[in-house]
């Protein structure tokens, strides 16, 4: 698609954004009309599913698997026909890339893929920022939390140790990365909106 509207009632089969992908259960809380640009690596979700559909509590608002480019961005009702054609624009003049997930790594209470190579993510969310300086990643409170890919943020140490362990076992795994997605929190559930190409 080139920046147009994903069904309104499609199924949520695309990305899902949060703090370290927490989410309102995990003390963020995120209000309706709270968008996000993620990228959605189904070729992963077939690895990870289970583990994030228990611990990861992104996954149970709605997405699949993703790494985040940045959230929170605009509100829903900010988002003009001109913010459209910034982000069309922007993101076709950045290739489309691919990532190997090979390893696992962990934030504090969180257990993450670590995306290869991580160049390319950083610089689709430097590029957002810098064009919306207003919206810096997770509102700034991280500094420059690497990219990464959420398995799971609840279950504690040892949910975290026997899926790190089934996880790695099951690793690498490649995905293609051709467009960014632009999701909307609503009514609980993060939901497809908008889809932009790269490199086109």
């Amino acid at each position: 698609m080139d920046g147009t509207e994903v069904g309104r009632n499609a199924p949520a089969t695309r990305s899902a954004a949060g703090p370290a992908d927490g989410g309102a259960e995990e003390g963020w809380p995120v209000a309706s009309g709270t968008t996000a640009l993620s990228v959605a690596v189904p070729e992963v979700d077939a690895v990870v599913r289970g583990w994030r559909a228990r611990y990861d509590t992104a996954a149970r608002h709605g997405g699949v698997a993703h790494v985040t480019v940045l959230f929170p961005f605009l509100h829903r009702d900010l988002i003009t026909a001109a913010e459209r054609a910034a982000l069309r624009g922007l993101f076709a003049a950045r290739p489309a890339f691919t990532l190997t997930f090979a390893d696992c790594a962990r934030f504090p209470g969180v257990l993450y893929l670590v995306p290869e190579p991580a160049a390319p993510l950083r610089a689709l969310t430097a590029e957002v920022a810098r064009h919306w300086p207003s919206h810096p990643p997770y509102g700034g409170l991280f500094g420059e939390l690497a990219p990464h890919l959420t398995v799971a943020n609840s279950g504690g140490e040892d949910v975290h140790r026997r899926a790190e362990a089934h996880l790695r076992a099951r690793l690498p795994v490649t995905a293609q990365v051709d467009s960014v997605d632009l999701v909307v929190h609503e009514e609980g559930r993060w939901l497809p909106w908008l889809d932009f190409p790269l490199g086109r």
